[in-house]
C-alpha cells in the first residue's frame, strides 16, 4: 500500500460545519433498505413465536432451553454491541488511540471462563436468574434482593440510556426526524416481539442483526480504507491529525503518542497497564459470567457443548469490533480532523452542540459522509439493529429477574400464568421508563456520558464480582460474609461515584485541583482496591460466623456440581397443595350447582337459569375467540379447569439436572480444541498490540 502524504491533514483545512453530515440525509433507495430491514426483524421474530413454546416459565424465559450454539453466540454478541459500542468505541479511537479496545480483548477472555467454570454451575443448581442463585447459594432474601434490584438500576439507567443516546444521534443526522417519534417507533417494534416471543424471539432476532452488523460494519471499514489511502496511511496519519483551533499551551488536540498501544505508562496515562490487566478484568468478569443479559442466553443452550460452543462464537467475533469500528474511527479524525478532533470549546459547540469535544460523531460522520445510497441504509439499519438487539436483551433480562427475583418473593404461591402475565407488563414498564429517560440523555449530550457510565461500572461491579467469584469457589462462603461483603463494598464504591460526579475530570486546559483519591487514584486502580476491600470483608465474616448448610453447598459450587440430586418432596406438596386446594373447591361448586340442578328437576321445578345460560352463549363464544387470540399472540395458554399446575409438572426429576453437565465425548474434545486455538488467538492480538 502507497502512502499519501496529505492524507494526514485532510481535515485540516476544512471550516467546521454547524453539524456532521447535514449536508447528506437519506434518499428513497435507503428508505427501502430500511424497511426491508423491519420487515426482516418482525419475519424473523415471528417466526421464532411459531416454533417455540411460550406458556410456560422455562419456554418465555430461557427458550425452553433448546438454543444450538450458533443463535447463543450470535446472542451473545449482539446483546454485547449495542449502538453505544459503535459510538462510543469509535468515538474513544479518535480521541485517544486503540486503548479501549482492552475492554473487548478482554472480554474474550472472559465470555470463555464463563462458558468452562460459571456456566456448568449455574446449570447444575437449575437456576433461572443470578440473583436466584445467590439465594439458593447462601439462603435467605437480602442478598438476592440487593442484586435483583442493583441490577434493574444498572440496566435502566445506564445501558438504556447509552444505547438510546447512540441510536437517537444517527436517527437525527439521517432522517431528521423528531427524537421522541423515533425512540417510540422502535421501542414499540422492540418490545411486540420481545412481549411476544419471550427470549426465542430474542435470541434469534439477535441472530439475524448480528449478520446484518457484520455485513455493514465491514463494508464501511473497506470504504474508509480505501478513502484514508490504506493501512500505512492510517499508523501515520494520526499522529498528524491536529485540528487547525487549539487551546494555547496545552494538550488539547494532541494525538497521544501511544495511541498504538494497549499497556500504557502505568502512573500517568488514561488506562494505566496493571488497571487493564487486573481492575478491568474484575468489572469484565461481573458482566459476562453473572450478568442476567449475557448468562441467560448461555442458559437457554440445550447443553452445556452448544453453550461453550456459543461461548467460543462470541469470543471470535469479538475481534472484529476492532477492525470495523475502532480503526475506522481513527480514520474519521484523519479525514474530518477539524470537526471529530476539534479542540476548542466554543468550537465543539458549534460543530455538535458538546463543549467537551465531537470525537462521539466519528462513526456517524463516516456513514453519512463515505457511503453511496442504499448503503447508507444498510448502516442506519445496522445502527438500529445494534439498538434493538441490546434493548430487547436488556428488555428481556430485566423482567426475569423482576418476575422471578421481586415478583415471586412477595406472591410465593403465583401461578406460571400469572408469572408469564407479569413477565410481560414489566417489559411495557421499561418501554414507558425508557421514554422518559429521553430528556436527560439529550441534556448528557453523551460527551460526559460515557465516563460516568465507565465510572458506575468500576464503582458498582467488582463488589458484585467478588460474591459470585467466591460463591462459586469457595465453599466457606456465608450470606452473611457475602451481604456485609456486597453492603460495605457498594458503599465505599458510592462514596467514589460522588466524588466523581462532585468532582468531574478536568479538561484539557484547567488545572486538576480534585481531591487526592481522584487525582492520583485511577478508576481502574480503584477497581482493584475496592475488590480487595469487598474480599477482605466476606473472608473475615464468613470465617467468624456459622458454615453454609448442606444444601447450601451441594450443586451450588465447582467442587460440588455432580452432587447427586435428592428430590425435596416436601416443596413439591406445598406447590401442589395450593393448586389441588383451587381444583377442589371449583369442583365441589360444580358439584353443588348440579346437585341442585337435579334435586329442582327431580321436584318439577322449572331451570329458568339454563335458559338464560343457553342465550348468553353466543357472546360468550364470540369474547372467547377474542382471549384465545390475544393469548396466543402472549404465547399463553388457557389452563383447564382443575389441570394441574405446569409449575410443578415441569420441575426436574432426581437426575435429570445432573444430565445436562453431560458431554459427548468427541464434542468435547472438538470445543477443548478450539477453546485453546481462541486464547492463543487472544494472548497474540493482546502481546502484538500491547
Amino acid at each position: 500500500m502507497t502512502f499519501d502524504p496529505t492524507a494526514g491533514h485532510q481535515g485540516t483545512s476544512m471550516s467546521p460545519s454547524p453539524s456532521p453530515g447535514t449536508g447528506t440525509t437519506l434518499v428513497t433507495v435507503d428508505i427501502v433498505v430500511l424497511v426491508a430491514y423491519f420487515l426482516l426483524v418482525l419475519a424473523v421474530g415471528f417466526w421464532s413465536m411459531w416454533r417455540t413454546k411460550r406458556s410456560t416459565v422455562d419456554g418465555y424465559f430461557l427458550a425452553g432451553k433448546s438454543m444450538t450454539w450458533w443463535p447463543v453466540g450470535a446472542s451473545l454478541f449482539a446483546s454485547n454491541i449495542g449502538s453505544g459500542h459503535f459510538i462510543g468505541l469509535a468515538g474513544s479511537g479518535a480521541a485517544a488511540g486503540i486503548g479501549a479496545i482492552a475492554y473487548e480483548w478482554n472480554g474474550m477472555v472472559m465470555v470463555l471462563l464463563l462458558g468452562w467454570l460459571f456456566l456448568p454451575i449455574y446449570i447444575a443448581s437449575g437456576v433461572t436468574t443470578m440473583p436466584e442463585y445467590l439465594q439458593r447459594r447462601f439462603g435467605g432474601r437480602r442478598t438476592q434482593l440487593f442484586i435483583a434490584v442493583l441490577s434493574l438500576f444498572i440496566y435502566i439507567f445506564t445501558k438504556i440510556s447509552v444505547d438510546m443516546y447512540a441510536g437517537a444521534l444517527f436517527i437525527q443526522l439521517a432522517l431528521q426526524w423528531d427524537i421522541y417519534l423515533a425512540i417510540v417507533l422502535l421501542l414499540s417494534v422492540t418490545a411486540l416481539y420481545t412481549v411476544a416471543g419471550g427470549l426465542a424471539a430474542v435470541i434469534y432476532t439477535d441472530a439475524a442483526q448480528t449478520a446484518i452488523m457484520l455485513v455493514g460494519a465491514l463494508t464501511l471499514m473497506g470504504f474508509s480504507f480505501v478513502e484514508v489511502g490504506g493501512w500505512n496511511a492510517l499508523m501515520d496519519g494520526y499522529a498528524h491529525a491536529i485540528p487547525s483551533i487549539r487551546v494555547p499551551n496545552s494538550t488539547c488536540g494532541l494525538p497521544r503518542d501511544d495511541a498504538f498501544h494497549i499497556f500504557r505508562d502505568p502512573v500517568n496515562s488514561d488506562l494505566p497497564w496493571p488497571g487493564v490487566i487486573i481492575g478491568m478484568s474484575i468489572p469484565s468478569m461481573w458482566y459476562w459470567c453473572s450478568d442476567q443479559v449475557i448468562v441467560q442466553r448461555s442458559l437457554a443452550a440445550k447443553t452445556l457443548t452448544h453453550a461453550k460452543g456459543g461461548s467460543l462464537l462470541a469470543a471470535y467475533l469479538k475481534i472484529v469490533p476492532f477492525f470495523a469500528v475502532m480503526l475506522p474511527g481513527m480514520i474519521s479524525r484523519i479525514l474530518y480532523t477539524d470537526d471529530v478532533a476539534c479542540a476548542d470549546p466554543e468550537l465543539c459547540k458549534q460543530i455538535c452542540g458538546n463543549p467537551v469535544g465531537c470525537s462521539d460523531t466519528a462513526y456517524a460522520r463516516l456513514v453519512m459522509e463515505l457511503l453511496p445510497a442504499g448503503l447508507r441504509g444498510l448502516m442506519m439499519a445496522v445502527m438500529i439493529a445494534a439498538l434493538m438487539s441490546s434493548l430487547t436483551s436488556i428488555f428481556n433480562s430485566a423482567s426475569t429477574i423482576f418476575t422471578m427475583d421481586l415478583w415471586k418473593t412477595f406472591r410465593s404461591r403465583a401461578s406460571e400464568w400469572e408469572l408469564m402475565l407479569v413477565g410481560r407488563v414489566f417489559v411495557l414498564v421499561l418501554v414507558v421508563v425508557s421514554v422518559l429517560w429521553i430528556p436527560v440523555v439529550q441534556a448528557s449530550q453523551g460527551g460526559q456520558l460515557f465516563i460516568y457510565i465507565q465510572s458506575i461500572s468500576t464503582y458498582l461491579q467488582p463488589p458484585v464480582s467478588i460474591i459470585f467469584l467466591m460463591g462459586c469457589f469457595w465453599k466457606r462462603t456465608n450470606e452473611k460474609g457475602a451481604f456485609w461483603g456486597l453492603a460495605i463494598g457498594l458503599l465505599v464504591g458510592c462514596i467514589r461515584m460522588l466524588l466523581d460526579f462532585i468532582y468531574p475530570a478536568p479538561l484539557c486546559y484547567e488545572e486538576d485541583d480534585r481531591p487526592a483519591v481522584l487525582k492520583y487514584v485511577h478508576y481502574l486502580y480503584f477497581s482493584v482496591l475496592l475488590s480487595f476491600i469487598t474480599l477482605a470483608v466476606l473472608v473475615v465474616v464468613s470465617l467468624a460466623t456459622e458454615e453454609p448448610k448442606p444444601e447450601q453447598i451441594s450443586r451450588l459450587t465447582w467442587y460440588t456440581r455432580f452432587d447427586p440430586v435428592e428430590p425435596k418432596e416436601h416443596v413439591f406438596t406445598v406447590e401442589l397443595s395450593s393448586e389441588t386446594i383451587e381444583v377442589i373447591a371449583s369442583q365441589t361448586d360444580e358439584m353443588g350447582v348440579t346437585g341442585k340442578e337435579q334435586q329442582g328437576s327431580s321436584n318439577g321445578e322449572p331451570c329458568h337459569h339454563r335458559k338464560d345460560s343457553s342465550s348468553s352463549m353466543s357472546s360468550l363464544q364470540s369474547q372467547s375467540r377474542l382471549i384465545s387470540a390475544i393469548y396466543w399472540l402472549c404465547g399463553m395458554e388457557r389452563r383447564k379447569e382443575g389441570e394441574n399446575n405446569p409449575a410443578a409438572a415441569a420441575a426436574p426429576a432426581p437426575g435429570q439436572a445432573n444430565a445436562s453437565l453431560e458431554e459427548k465425548p468427541r464434542l468435547r474434545v472438538i470445543v477443548n480444541v478450539n477453546l485453546i486455538i481462541c486464547l492463543s488467538v487472544t494472548a497474540f492480538i493482546i502481546g502484538y498490540w500491547g
